[in-house]
């Protein structure tokens, strides 16, 4: 696997291995396209490697990078997933790690290897780390997608002791119309942490346009700042398994119902802006599974979810900003939650689901305080009774409904982007969301945050006084 420079000088192609046979235009640019070469990344990566950003790399077929192996990514460098090679992924396994430490001037891009104007949700299958962390599943538990081929084997989770395990570092790294389903609940999300330690990174990370999750986490203790996700076709946030990690300022925005490409799968019937569950398989480590130990509880602090506009997607199951359930716990505070309403006025910001999720509650170890609510159906879809709506009652817990539109918050949230400067998340001058906010935290909450997370007197992902973390470095295209 070496590497060569993708240009258009013919001396250069002279004394290069690949063969250019074609050219594609991409934004008013003229670029070769790369037969197999040495630009191609497949198989294993079973030592040390570094991928420079004189180079596009195509990502073909199902990558891993392996135990006691380190992949490091120069900051600008380009990964395009193989369209041509149905459910093309990158796999950090257990022991390895990426370093993908890119800037906001030089971030690096994972995308579709198809030319703009032609990608769509699962062109190719998307990044995957596998860590050491602690689940509350039994073993074997594999990763979802995986055990379709020889090629594509079983890549199992479980077992893991250590929360505190290093994968490696993504800062500054977009991932563009991945993901891919192979079956039923059988998916590749765009990012994958999979019993992820909180050794890892994770921060400015985007996913645009992914198929199935955006960002999910199947136990371990992975935290994660500065997150977006534009266009999902399922959830943007999604937390199970036993994840404990701490997560703040996250952006998610829906406008559109996804157009997957077709041999990847189908858009969701149950689409949340953050979806977290406890457990729900047969290999749960309790046998009334949401009741299974070690318990999800994570901190999701300063979060701006946006769901589509009524009648974009409206779907039997979905249109819920938080959906908490099968045992689920956690902190969310500061967050903003609008536009989850569909045409015949259901769709719910919050929705707490069962009697486990109750216990939570009861329990000490589920909170939703200081969130601010606009232009949803209604503010809790409950199916436990009185009791839920009493733990988690408005006035009590900061629940503020705010009664002008999802866009009156924020200083431009269009309605038909077409870039990402369309985009500009500070609160509006006489936006609530200045205000509100829990600037001081005690008890459970205080002990789960740490030091990661910060207390703020604001709602939602930005600061009014700044500064603009999403601007520079972020992407949006419908394809």
């Amino acid at each position: 696997m070496t590497s060569s420079k993708r240009t258009s000088h013919i001396g250069a192609l002279l004394l290069g291995l690949s063969v250019f046979t074609a050219c594609s235009d991409e934004g008013g640019i003229t670029r070769p396209v790369i037969e197999p070469g040495a630009s191609v990344l497949q198989g294993t990566i079973a030592q040390n490697r570094t991928l420079s950003a004189d180079t596009v790399y195509t990502l073909r077929g199902f990558v891993r990078v392996a135990n006691g192996a380190t992949l490091t990514i120069q900051p600008g460098t380009r990964i395009e997933g193989d369209f041509n090679t149905l459910g093309s992924s990158l796999f950090i396994l257990r022991g390895a790690k990426i370093i993908a430490n890119g800037t906001r001037e030089n971030p690096i891009v994972f995308t579709s290897s198809q030319p703009v104007g032609q990608r769509q949700p699962g062109d190719w299958g998307g990044l995957i780390m596998i860590g050491n962390g602690i689940t509350n599943r039994g073993a074997p538990t594999f990763i979802e997608g995986t055990g379709t081929s020889v090629d594509n084997p079983r890549v199992d989770y479980s077992g893991g002791t250590d929360n505190n395990d290093n994968s490696g570092i993504l800062r500054y790294v977009r991932i563009e119309f991945a993901g891919y389903a192979t079956a039923p609940n059988e998916e590749l999300n765009s990012l994958t942490m999979a019993a992820v330690g909180r050794g890892t990174t994770i921060e400015y990370v985007q996913v645009l346009a992914g198929l199935d999750d955006s960002f999910e986490w199947f136990g371990g203790a992975v935290d994660g700042r500065y997150l977006i996700s534009y266009e999902a076709a399922d959830d943007h946030f999604d937390a199970s398994e036993g994840y404990v990690g701490r997560n703040q300022y996250l952006i998610a925005f829906q406008s559109i119902r996804p157009e997957p490409r077709q041999e990847a799968g189908s858009a969701a019937t149950d689409p949340q802006g953050i979806e977290n569950d406890g457990c729900w398989a047969d290999n749960c480590n309790a046998a009334n599974r949401g009741d299974s130990e070690p318990f999800t509880v994570p901190v999701f602090a300063n979060f701006t979810l946006i769901g589509p506009p009524a009648g974009t997607w409206d779907t039997p199951a979905g249109n819920v900003g938080m959906m908490l359930r099968r045992g689920v716990g956690g902190y969310y505070v500061n967050g903003i939650v609008a536009r989850y309403r569909k045409t015949d006025n259901t769709g719910a910001a919050i929705s707490l689901r069962d009697s486990w999720t109750v216990n939570r509650i009861n329990e000490g170890r589920l909170e939703v305080k200081n969130i601010l609510l606009a232009e949803n159906a209604v503010a809790f879809q409950l199916q436990t009774g009185t009791t839920v709506q009493t733990s988690l009652d408005l006035a009590a817990n900061a629940i503020e409904q705010h009664g002008g539109t999802a866009a009156s918050l924020f200083v431009n949230l269009p309605g038909n982007p077409t870039r990402a400067e369309d985009f500009d998340w500070a609160p509006a001058p006489n936006s609530p969301a200045r205000a509100g906010g829990m600037n001081s935290f005690s008890g459970a909450l205080a002990a789960a945050a740490g030091s990661f997370v910060t207390p703020t007197a604001f709602r939602g992902a930005v600061n009014p006084a700044g500064p603009r973390w999403w601007e520079g470095w972020t992407s949006y295209a419908r394809n």
